[in-house]
């Protein structure tokens, strides 16, 4: 067993070679395969050790410092925090590889990769933190690290995004504060325990309604729920590598984690089912699911289309999240889990065409999946994830939301479920109608402008192809992960 000093080691040493990597950056200016095996060694050795810690860490919870009797600075790796630090540390290598192609000519590259690194140790600082201070300080630190990669482009449109994402971020986390200093005032800013810290609660409910509300939309504004979701279609503006990352692993997947540790770990589930708080946030939630794929629907541009859809498809866990109930937070996890991936490679197909063509609007694409059929029938895979098809793993967190609402047996539960069901057709037609484009142009089109467009190479080929595996995978055969989902949610892990 790994001892519990372990921990500090894929949390910390990606933050403090991102520091370095200002200076080796510049030394090795001239030398591009020695910057890219730097990079992909750092990132390697940050996720093997956190495999080795998920596979065999004691557990035991580990304080760095204590300010007050309340508020200390504590890590942890319990099952919630495993399934959340195993799948940012599966897709995060997988995006080194990617961006060094996409980024291959970009300006800057020495100042985006230092960020880069930095934002997976702070990720996986989140998934890491034993209390919700901790997991507090790398929310706010997140929102640091990831800023500059929005703004990496240094265009009018990134500064004006970079902007929006600071002042919903920081705006969200102030509303997250007022629910850790309610804790602490509460005498519960302990350990993250499954079941909440305040079971024994005997003050006004409506006080913790009110708080509970405020504190779960503050730490849902990173997982773009309506009206907070602004930022999200506006950072779509960012280099692909950090858009796949924003709307698949990193920034939006830790506000849906951070909404299941602030609901099932922290204020007590039992307390909450039932009341006025419960009722709004569902409402906001289903709102959101209809609205975003409303929107992805009605958009031209295809990175823009993406960025809706994961403004709906977080809003998806985040109804598991709010029905509070073992079976929504087991739901929830299988979605996290199966959308990071569908949607991790629906941009990085996305990122593909527009590196290799600059095209971006849905009508330029038509008939280029002859140019590039790797590139699109890996899409055609990320579709049909993306939709819940039998058979590939988005069917299956759909389908267990949709048995966790009914097994929930309330009003708000029915209405989420007719939704979702709406929401799923919606996926289907936005995301088919640009895989019908690129396969069967219309007779009238010019072809002839894609006579120099051609495949992209295997920097980008091989996660294309790895993704698209564990997508059809993991939607054959899945138990292993609805085991895990179900542990975790029974704390039974």
């Amino acid at each position: 067993m790994l001892g519990s000093y372990w921990i500090l080691l894929p949390v910390f040493f990606p933050i403090v070679m991102g520091c370095l990597y200002f200076a080796v950056g510049l030394a090795l200016k001239n030398n591009k395969a020695a910057r890219e095996w730097f990079l992909m060694a750092v990132t390697l050795v940050t996720s093997l050790s956190m495999w080795a810690l998920i596979l065999w860490g004691d557990g035991q919870p580990l304080e760095l410092f204590r300010f007050t009797r309340e508020l200390s600075f504590v890590f942890r790796i319990d099952g919630l925090g495993k399934l959340f630090a195993g799948l940012v540390a599966t897709l995060w290598p997988v995006t080194m590889l990617y961006a060094f192609e996409y980024m291959r000519y970009e300006k800057r590259q020495r100042t985006f990769f230092a960020f880069f690194l930095m934002a997976y140790g702070v990720t996986l600082g989140i998934a890491c933190a034993g209390n919700l201070t901790t997991m507090y300080c790398f929310y706010e630190m997140l929102t640091l690290s990831t800023v500059y990669l929005v703004l990496h482009p240094m265009t009018e449109r990134s500064v004006r995004a970079a902007r929006a994402y600071l002042a919903y971020s920081i705006g969200g986390a102030a509303f997250g504060f007022l629910g850790l200093a309610f804790l602490v005032m509460q005498g519960a800013g302990g350990l993250f325990t499954l079941g909440g810290l305040l079971t024994e609660y005997a003050g006004s409910i409506h006080t913790l309604c009110f708080v509970f509300m405020m504190g779960f939309l503050g730490l849902s504004v990173k997982a773009a729920v309506f009206p907070f979701h602004g930022w999200l279609v506006k950072a779509a503006v960012a280099p692909t590598p950090v858009t796949a990352l924003l709307h698949a692993v990193a920034v939006v997947k830790a506000g849906a984690f951070a909404c299941i540790r602030f609901t099932y770990y922290c204020f007590s589930p039992d307390l909450m089912r039932g009341t006025w708080a419960q009722t709004v946030i569902q409402a906001l939630v289903i709102f959101t699911i209809f609205y975003g794929s409303a929107m992805a629907l009605k958009e031209t541009h295809l990175k823009r289309r993406l960025a809706y859809s994961t403004v709906s498809n977080l809003s998806y866990v985040l109804f598991g999240v709010a029905l509070m109930t073992r079976a929504g937070m087991m739901a929830a996890l299988l979605h996290i889990l199966f959308h990071a991936v569908v949607k991790i490679l629906g941009f990085f197909n996305a990122g593909g065409i527009l590196h290799e063509t600059g095209l971006q609007y849905l009508p330029d694409l038509n008939g280029m999946a002859k140019k590039m059929p790797v590139t699109w029938a890996t899409f055609t895979v990320s579709a049909l994830g993306l939709s819940g098809i039998p058979l590939f793993n988005g069917f299956i967190s759909k389908w267990n939301l949709l048995v966790a609402a009914a097994q929930a047996d309330t009003v708000m539960g029915y209405i989420g479920s007719v939704v979702l069901l709406i929401s799923a057709l919606l996926t289907a037609i936005y995301m088919f109608s640009v895989v019908v484009r690129a396969y069967f142009p219309r007779r009238d089109d010019d072809l002839s402008r894609l006579a120099q467009v051609h495949e992209v190479n295997l920097y980008m080929a091989i996660p294309f192809v790895l993704l698209a595996v564990i997508i059809v995978v993991t939607g054959i055969y899945c138990v292993p992960l609805e085991h895990l989902a179900h542990s975790i949610a029974y704390g039974l892990l």
